[in-house]
């Protein structure tokens, strides 16, 4: 799905007036008058990042935050709010919310945060795709590959992979050729500075 800011507030006048600017930015953006309408349509396929008030009627945005981290939803979210709420965005912070925006705001510094909102969740998507990937070619190693994978990433010759396997250099050799292929890579520097970046296990 296309990178969007969700405006979640029940303020009619502060809807329109956040969608007016970022639509003026070129930002595109959806507004939901409830944390209830918001969850109506959330998915984990969203992008972009939400602009969230904190006080509304019926569900609080504090309340729709914590239900979208249980759900697994990492879109950054900014918060809106009046004075008295910005205890509550600070504890906000702290369980990972991305910023809070006290009411009323500057537009150009709303709008900045959000632009650094919205690459932020690009990155992570990025990062997210590319474990999976990862992933995906490491669950394509036979067993045996896993096991010459295990010691070249030690630094193992061919000759002591073959002795600790007991089979013979040249089969070593195949089963080397065939991960690294499998696995996108020419060397083992490169095949460990790929699996540096991800937290799958080699030997899992």
């Amino acid at each position: 799905m296309n990178p969007t800011v969700h405006i979640v507030d029940d303020d009619e006048a502060i809807r329109d007036s956040l969608g007016w600017l970022l639509q003026s930015r070129g930002i595109p953006c959806l507004e939901f008058s409830s944390a209830e309408a918001f969850l109506e349509m959330w998915s984990p396929q969203m992008a972009g990042c939400i602009l969230l008030d904190i006080r509304m009627d019926g569900m609080s945005g504090n309340a729709l935050f914590d239900l979208l981290r249980e759900r697994g939803c990492s879109m950054p979210v900014i918060f809106l709010t009046g004075h008295g709420d910005v205890p509550l965005a600070v504890a906000a912070l702290k369980h990972g919310a991305f910023d809070f925006v006290e009411k009323p705001c500057n537009d150009n510094q709303l709008v900045d945060r959000i632009v650094q909102a919205l690459k932020h969740d690009e990155s992570l998507r990025a990062a997210a795709a590319s474990v999976e990937s990862i992933n995906n070619r490491l669950s394509q190693l036979s067993m045996r590959e896993r096991q010459v994978m295990e010691r070249v990433l030690a630094g193992k010759l061919n000759k002591v992979i073959a002795d600790e396997l007991h089979v013979s250099m040249r089969t070593v050799e195949v089963h080397r050729s065939s991960l690294f292929e499998k696995m996108g890579v020419k060397t083992a520097v490169e095949l460990a500075q790929v699996l540096a970046n991800t937290p799958a296990k080699p030997g899992a």
